[in-house]
């Protein structure tokens, strides 16, 4: 244990503590002690990492050691100080964490249970360094075998660019490309085989139905529950004390068919056959990477139409999004374009006065696929009617480019690009109705919250402070969250990953209320007064927060 205790580096351990001292300061997302304790450990690896790395530093510099007597007062001086300070941020912990809850509306928490907090965050911090131990042996290996055959100098460099190549190769290949389809084959296969219990429609002109081009088993779970679940006619027109039509309903699963061209192919022809394109709207969604539909986003939109609309949707993986948006952000655009060439190419066949308004939608991955879907070049002559993008994720192309390029004063959390006439963003304040614009023939509108560590994610903020940190903040974002290099994009990677944790409303959850004002400035329904709009969001609202409601499947 002794000889364990002196391979560690005394500064980077001081280092490593305040890093973890660090770590215990809000972000976006309420942790439990189990993420904080995960978070933590990699945040002390981090720092630890960072002190060895000045102690290399202060040596290359060939810059001269204090004399023993005052390294070793120096060194009892920072070890009380660094053990204080870490006592100090356990014990602020819980209330930093309260000024998080508060904001989501949760109850406060008395502790953050510091004595397993820290047990888990030294397992995770000594494997992190055992894996860093690892690449350390795996360099010096290659550079020695080189300095065989090379300058001792030019072996280092080589050496160390085979031991980054490997341990990439390694992660990227191996851990996420093959592992993660092997996953998502195996959850495939086994998806095809559950029987969840979801009814078979008796109805003919439903997928999966009686004469349908598509067999049920073959939807999947998300799938049949898309198909299964969302309002009828009847509860919608009993609702509005008025006529309403059942909603058409048709997706796709990952099992329909062998190739993206064939489902997307399929998912036309079943459209036409159970008379989506009569309607007088239609969505064309990419789901998350789970294959699932928000029903906040799509039973909203139904009702606000009288049920007189289709959409259509297509599988493309059960990974979650935050998996696949970190390790192959481009999963599923080929699907989303697929599927929207195949529907816009019959869409632009069709009488424009008689056809149905198009408009797509997506939530998190399927936002960013969604965008990918249509080229402005390929649509312009005919553009579709609008878009709904929830959630969208940090790496959406359109999403960035509107958000750097927003009117100066407008917060990154909340921007304002240009008139407003095509595009806008809105959160759980209603910001749709912008003094003085006017839509133009083609709305797009991005609903995201300030606290979507999904959305607001940033590489950068390793060095710098993201944009959307700044004064003002959003009013889901604690007054206390400060940026600190390298910590707070750890905190922000954790906060992605349980994002979909957060009351709905927050987080990466999205609220039906705030999909209706959406809904309602891209695709304007007519004849709705605004007694049934706010009694629908009172309705839904109602619904979504009962015990009954499934959390969301992201």
């Amino acid at each position: 244990m002794s000889v364990l205790a002196k391979s560690f580096s005394a500064i980077g351990l001081l280092v490593g503590i305040l890093f973890f001292a660090a770590s215990l300061t809000p972000s976006l997302m309420p942790r439990s002690y189990l993420v904080q304790g995960a978070l933590s450990g990699f945040c002390a690896a981090l720092g630890y990492g960072v002190g060895v790395a000045m102690v290399w530093l202060w040596r290359y510099l060939e810059i001269p050691a204090p004399s023993r007597r005052i390294q070793r007062g120096a060194k009892w001086v920072a070890v009380i100080l660094c053990i204080a300070i870490a006592g100090i941020f356990l014990w602020k912990a819980a209330e930093w964490q309260n000024t998080v809850r508060s904001l989501m509306g949760l109850g406060p928490v008395e502790s953050v249970e510091p004595i397993e907090l820290a047990v888990i965050a030294l397992v995770v911090f000594l494997v992190v360094i055992m894996l860093a131990r690892l690449f350390r042996h795996t360099f010096r290996l290659f550079s020695r075998w080189l300095n065989r055959l090379v300058p001792r100098r030019v072996s280092k460099v080589i050496g160390g660019v085979l031991a980054v190549a490997l341990f990439w190769s390694v992660a990227q290949g191996v851990l996420f490309k093959v592992v993660l389809r092997m996953v998502d084959t195996s959850f495939r296969e086994l998806d095809a085989r559950i029987d969840d219990g979801s009814p078979r429609p008796s109805d003919p002109l439903r997928p999966g139905g009686p004469g349908s081009l598509l067999d049920w088993q073959d939807l999947g779970r998300q799938g049949r529950a898309f198909i299964a679940t969302g309002p009828t006619g009847a509860q919608i027109g009993s609702f509005f004390n008025t006529r309403a039509l059942d909603p058409i309903r048709v997706y796709v699963g990952l099992n329909s068919a062998e190739t993206v061209e064939e489902r997307a192919h399929l998912a036309l022809e079943e459209l036409k056959r159970d008379g989506g394109f009569d309607r007088s709207a239609l969505i064309v969604i990419v789901p998350t990477g789970t294959g699932w539909v928000d029903p906040e986003g799509i039973d909203t939109v139904e009702y606000l139409h009288h049920g007189d609309i289709a959409s259509v949707a297509m599988q493309y993986s059960y990974l979650s999004s935050w998996l696949s948006l970190l390790v192959e952000p481009g999963y599923g655009s080929e699907a989303g374009q697929a599927l929207f060439r195949e529907v816009y190419r019959h869409w632009t066949t069709l009488p424009r006065d008689s056809r149905p308004k198009l408009y797509l939608y997506g939530l998190s991955l399927g936002a960013m696929n969604s965008e990918l879907s249509a080229h402005l070049y390929d649509i312009i002559g005919d553009p579709f009617q609008g878009a709904l993008w929830s959630g969208p994720p940090f790496q959406s192309r359109i999403w960035n480019s509107v958000t750097v390029g927003r009117n100066p004063g407008s917060p990154a959390w909340l921007p304002q690009f240009r008139d407003g006439s095509i595009i806008r963003f809105t959160n759980q304040n209603n910001a749709l109705d912008l003094p003085g614009a006017v839509w133009g023939p083609l709305r797009i509108v991005y609903l995201q919250y300030a606290s979507d560590p999904v959305t607001f994610f940033d590489f950068h903020a390793l060095y710098r402070e993201p944009e959307w940190m700044k004064v003002p903040r959003g009013p889901d974002v604690s007054p206390s969250l400060r940026w600190i290099p390298g910590v707070t994009m750890l905190q922000l990677l954790f906060d992605m990953a349980i994002a979909t944790t957060s009351p709905m409303g927050y987080g990466h959850v999205y609220a039906p209320e705030h999909y209706i004002d959406g809904w309602m400035a891209v695709t304007d329904p007519q004849g709705l007064q605004q007694g049934d709009v706010d009694r629908l969001k009172a309705f839904f609202i109602q619904q979504s927060r009962s015990d009954d409601n499934p959390p969301p499947s992201d």
